[in-house]
């Protein structure tokens, strides 16, 4: 049997930024499952790293040379899955960058703004796109936008609840990817892909410092979660691990 044959018996995903943290848990998560999972990152030292330690514990991953910034990258990564598997039955974005600080919105480097625009948002809507062929030829195809309590207006706006720093850039940008999540949903919600936006919580990983209170494997059950779902899941939500957030 072809690896191509192998692969198809298989669920197969694609997760963004997946070398390290909250990403790296969620391929080694739907791995487990018995997925075949591609490892995105742009970094090609890293991915292979992370190849190769899902592989050492016992999980069918690969790498994906993926840039999701960059068009070229994004339509050169959609290929090699279409070679490799056919199809596509998650695709988690997960891929995102604060955009540095400060972030003060009276005097940020608008820079950072576009920055954080450019891969929160116009990358996940790249990726999607290039990938939406692949996943309409799975039986039941999930796409999970990683998203953020911070891009919840209405708890940016619920006096004494402490919802992140002033940032600009990293908290809108997040609340764009909420609003261009349930613009998918309405524009698919009479096929089978379902797509739901997901918040990990305040996961200790290199984009905070490694501040945050939860584990990166703890950041990632909303997402393995919400990539598994099954035909009558939800679809255009917004998820954590104590169920919805409001927008």
């Amino acid at each position: 049997m072809s690896e191509k044959n192998i692969v198809n018996v298989k669920k197969v995903a694609l997760v963004t930024g997946a070398n390290k943290g909250i990403g790296y848990e969620i391929a080694a998560g739907l791995g487990a499952l018995g997925w075949s999972v591609g490892v995105g990152a742009r970094n090609e030292g890293r991915r292979e790293a992370a190849v190769e330690k899902l592989r050492a514990d016992g999980i069918d991953a690969f790498g994906v040379p993926l840039d999701v910034t960059d068009d070229a990258s994004v339509t050169a990564a959609a290929r090699l899955l279409e070679e490799r598997a056919g199809r596509l039955d998650a695709l988690v974005n997960n891929a995102g960058i604060t955009g540095g600080g400060p972030q003060e919105p009276t005097t940020v480097d608008v820079d950072r703004v576009r920055a954080a625009v450019e891969t929160n948002v116009i990358g996940v809507i790249r990726v999607t796109n290039a990938l939406l062929p692949l996943l309409r030829r799975s039986p039941s195809p999930r796409i999970v936008n990683v998203s953020s309590s911070v891009g919840s207006l209405t708890l940016q706006t619920t006096p004494g609840t402490e919802i992140g720093p002033i940032a600009v850039a990293y908290s809108p940008s997040k609340t764009f990817l909420n609003a261009v999540t349930v613009q998918y949903a309405k524009e698919l919600a009479d096929t089978n892909v379902l797509i739901n936006a997901v918040c990990p919580g305040y996961t200790a990983t290199d984009l905070n410092g490694f501040r945050g209170v939860r584990t990166p494997r703890q950041g990632a059950a909303s997402a393995i979660r919400l990539a598994t779902v099954p035909d009558d899941g939800p679809t255009g939500r917004f998820f954590d691990d104590e169920g919805e957030v409001p927008w």
